[in-house]
């Protein structure tokens, strides 16, 4: 497969997090129409932007035909 030139994908890892936390978040993502993976994104860049710390955004990959050449 070759190597593409793409937006690296969002970085994956194992959360374990007590019950009623997840059941908080699951109901506040769904208050605001989000999935509780976007939902606990949203959180942590609040409470780092709280704390002094801005997180930019990666760039969304560019879409169509590439230009020719």
């Amino acid at each position: 497969m070759a190597a593409s030139k793409q937006t690296p994908a969002k970085k994956a890892f194992a959360l374990r997090l007590d019950p009623a936390v997840h059941a908080a978040i699951e109901r506040l993502a769904a208050s605001e129409l989000r999935s509780a993976n976007a939902e606990i994104e949203m959180l942590l860049r609040e409470a780092l932007k709280a704390r002094g710390i801005e997180v930019g955004r990666t760039r969304a990959p560019r879409r169509g035909r590439p230009p020719k050449s």
